[in-house]
């Protein structure tokens, strides 16, 4: 009993004599290199000159001396880059993130520029003929689908602001402003630090009609929104901090460009919406967007545009159509050469009451859109919806969505200097490029209609896809 007692304890004695031995030799080894450290860092080997070991280094024909007070310099850096290494990565800020999004999102973009492969977009966009580059915008868009955000400012009361025509020619601009109020859309956040755009949501159509009162320089108008800019930038730092340069205003009404000269960086930096798209009165493609000019009655497209599957097939008696008010300095022209001189090409001033002005349009090959006191008319996107191909006639318009479609794979472009030969150019036109025109005409129809619900591709999402791209042409610091 007692020789086990003995040998159990023994054994104890032992094993602790073996742990601490360990501990003490991993003592001695911690102070060991705590020294080095602290040598290393405090003397950084401090030797005489003539004690210092060198090594010589060749590269090319010159010889470089190291010296070891460098090498204990180097071992300084390597030590101190591992331990911010091995530290946690600063959290971005939310406005970092947003830029830093952007970023990836453009080369995403600069790289599907460059591959035409069909079968990455063919789903979405199965017809490349009527686009720029088919690749650059599919990536584009599903990019705005997977990161854009607008902030809307709540500021301001119904109806200037937060409202707008849903029923008429300006239509576009209330349904916009429903949506992104109202509707369901993704693309809206209540988080302004989330944003990459920020909308000011005022109507110039409402503005026009309630605060207009015969000023023709259009001042009632500039001085709301004025007073708007003053209000949302003394509530909130956005506007502030970019001039404006990332918020839009949007404007389906002519005085739209007058309104925005409210003030001087809403007219210069921010993205101006608006139908009235004139390049010769300062509208910049390159920051501004056209609006689409879409007329509805009751909210939708007139049932009389609508071409059933059996008037597709009819043959259309008449070559060219136009008919409307002389204002302007194109429908003039127009009407001095053509008013009512060729049956096969019925061109009117004022439509006589038992005619139908739908019933012409569904019934002649060519649509003629020429501009009156101002650039943009209904008539491009009623053609559309016609089938009809629309014939420009017009003098510094930026057409709608201009940086992705290719406008002439779908219409017939012609300068003012032109109308006299109208009817030989449309009769130079051969039957196979005839179907081609009204082939891709029925196909982009898609990109104008204005659907409630909004549907992918529509004129919703394009618009705010004009309007992605023009951020994305924005770096701000």
């Amino acid at each position: 009993m007692m020789d086990k007692f003995q040998y159990r304890y023994t054994s104890f004695g032992f094993v602790t004599i073996c742990i601490g031995s360990i501990a003490l030799v991993c003592l001695i080894s911690r102070i060991s290199t705590s020294f080095f450290d602290y040598s290393l860092q405090k003397f950084e080997f401090s030797f005489p000159e003539s004690e210092l070991r060198r090594s010589v280094y060749t590269s090319g024909d010159e010889n470089r001396v190291v010296d070891s007070r460098h090498v204990s310099q180097q071992i300084l850096a390597v030590k101190s880059s591992n331990s911010s290494l091995q530290s946690k990565p600063k959290k971005l800020s939310r406005r970092k993130m947003v830029e830093q999004g952007l970023g990836k999102a453009r080369a995403s973009i600069r790289k599907a520029a460059s591959n035409r492969n069909v079968t990455l977009f063919n789903i979405d966009l199965p017809n490349p003929e009527v686009y720029r580059n088919p690749s650059a915008l599919h990536r584009s868009y599903l990019e705005m689908e997977r990161r854009f955000k607008v902030y809307v400012y709540e500021e301001g009361e119904r109806p200037l602001v937060h409202d707008g025509p849903c029923k008429s020619v300006y239509a576009v601009e209330g349904r916009f402003i429903m949506e992104m109020e109202k509707g369901k859309t993704k693309f809206r956040t209540y988080d302004p630090n989330q944003a990459h755009v920020y909308f000011l949501p005022f109507s110039v159509t409402w503005l026009v009609k309630y605060l207009y009162e015969g000023n023709a320089d259009a001042g009632p108008l500039r001085t709301f929104a004025s007073d708007y800019i003053r209000l949302v930038s003394t509530n909130h730092p956005f506007w502030n901090r970019t001039s404006g340069a990332d918020h839009f205003m949007l404007a389906c009404h002519d005085w739209g460009p007058l309104t925005s000269q409210a003030n001087a960086d809403l007219f210069n930096k921010s993205i101006r919406v608006m139908c009235n798209a004139n390049s010769s009165e300062r509208f910049n493609p390159i920051k501004d967007v056209t609006l689409p000019e879409i007329k509805l009655f009751g909210g939708e497209v007139d049932s009389k545009l609508r071409v059933s599957k059996s008037l597709m097939a009819s043959p259309r008696p008449y070559l060219g159509f136009f008919a409307g008010g002389v204002h302007g300095p194109i429908r003039p022209i127009l009407l001095e050469h053509w008013k009512q001189r060729d049956p096969e090409m019925p061109v009117y001033e004022y439509l006589p009451k038992d005619l139908n002005y739908y019933d012409f349009m569904r019934s002649s090959k060519f649509c003629f859109c020429p501009s009156g006191y101002e650039v943009a008319s209904p008539r491009v996107t009623e053609a559309m919806y016609a089938e009809c191909i629309p014939v420009i006639i017009s003098v510094n318009f930026v057409l709608p969505f201009s940086d992705v479609l290719r406008w002439e794979s779908f219409s017939v472009i012609v300068d003012v200097s032109e109308i006299p030969r109208l009817k030989e150019i449309l009769m130079s036109i051969s039957d196979e490029k005839y179907e081609r025109l009204k082939r891709n005409l029925r196909y982009v129809r898609r990109h104008f209609e204005l659907n409630d619900p909004p549907q992918r591709f529509d004129a919703f999402h394009m618009i705010l896809h004009s309007i992605w791209l023009r951020r994305l042409n924005l770096k701000l610091t």
